[in-house]
């Protein structure tokens, strides 16, 4: 997957498994490579070309830490090839589906869908009506999406190594709220998942993407005179 992202270049997830070819393409694209700088939380390749590629860490620490000449990722590539038990919440305002996955296969799971009414172009009274069953709908949905992870999520908590999370920022930011989800919410990863409505299927996309490591690719810029 790639995206555009702000400040110009693009982000694009390479799974572990394709990430020593990623890299050895993108030096052999750009001319090489001139140095490599791990640090806790990302790790910079610089091309010959100037081209540069930021990989930020997944589940980090990176312990390994330092700058070296040439393209030197062997200590990122054993981190995020290392297995992981991995807790996913993904959620929307009309469903959530969550679980736990052990390196990309998910072994157990719970998901749910809710109906939430959509917007409505009326005025008036019927606006105000159809407004607060909305509210009152998207509030069952989110309550039945905190007690799934109550359940599901927090008697294993423990055991997991991460937490990620996926789907809409708002309803995140609702559940956020649930003091229940205090500790899921304190281990979770930065990188939050863009997903579509949460189905099974859904999950089981995002317990791959879960250890998929996004890099952010920024050409060299020359400045015209």
């Amino acid at each position: 997957m790639a995206r555009q992202v702000a400040g110009g270049g693009r982000a694009v997830e390479v799974p572990p498994e394709r990430l020593e070819r990623w890299f050895a393409r993108f030096a052999e694209r750009n001319d090489g490579v001139r140095t490599t700088v791990l640090a806790a939380t990302q790790v910079r390749i610089e091309a010959g070309n100037g081209t540069t590629a930021t990989a930020t860490v997944p589940f980090g620490p990176l312990r390994e830490q330092g700058e070296y000449p040439g393209l030197a990722v062997e200590p990122l590539l054993r981190h995020v090839r290392t297995p992981r038990l991995i807790a996913l919440l993904l959620v929307r305002k009309g469903g959530h589906s969550l679980g736990l996955a052990y390196d990309g296969r998910v072994i157990l799971s719970r998901t749910d869908r809710h109906r939430v009414q959509g917007r409505t172009a009326a005025g008036g009274w019927s606006q105000h009506r159809f407004a607060r069953r909305r509210e009152g709908q998207t509030r069952a949905a989110l309550q039945a999406a905190a007690q799934d992870a109550c359940e599901v999520l927090l008697p294993r908590l423990s055991e997991v190594d991460a937490v990620v999370l996926g789907g809409d920022r708002r309803a995140l930011d609702e559940l956020r709220a649930d003091r229940r989800l205090a500790e899921l919410f304190d281990r979770a990863e930065p990188r939050v998942l863009d997903i579509p409505e949460p189905r099974r299927e859904v999950l089981a996309e995002a317990a791959l993407r879960a250890r998929a490591v996004e890099l952010v690719v920024r050409e060299q810029t020359v400045d015209s005179e």
